[in-house]
């Protein structure tokens, strides 16, 4: 069975830092780009940052430039979402996705372009 399992989230000062972890099965996780995405009460779900399935490319949405970085390790089908200088508004849950790719380069923005979801893990920043 494909599976993601998410994990890291938790309650952290503004200011402070969190590392999630996603550990994928199931599938060939090298095939796969991946992103991480957050959905905060009452908004859509929005893509935070994706990378490549060489690990080379990444994007990363403006308000997190700086303070978040994304990573992977193929060798442990894990992808990594490092956050510092946390705010109160990236309070949300957070899930991680893979994208099915042939270029081994290119990043997906698109959260339609992602077919496997993690469960989400809830992260909150308080003031």
């Amino acid at each position: 069975d494909v599976q993601l399992q998410a994990s890291g989230g938790g309650l952290v000062q503004a200011g402070g830092s969190l590392r999630l972890s996603c550990v994928a099965s199931g599938f060939t996780f090298d095939d796969y780009a991946i992103g991480w995405f957050r959905q905060a009460p009452g908004k859509e779900r929005e893509v935070v940052t994706a990378l490549s399935r060489r690990g080379d490319f990444r994007y990363l949405v403006d308000s997190v430039k700086g303070r978040f970085t994304i990573s992977r390790s193929n060798a442990k089908n894990t992808v990594y979402l490092q956050m510092n200088s946390l705010r109160p508004e990236d309070t949300a849950v957070y899930y991680c996705a893979t994208a099915r790719s042939d270029n081994v380069h290119i990043p997906a923005r698109d959260l339609n372009e992602y077919d496997y979801w993690g469960q989400g893990t809830q992260v909150t920043v308080s003031s």
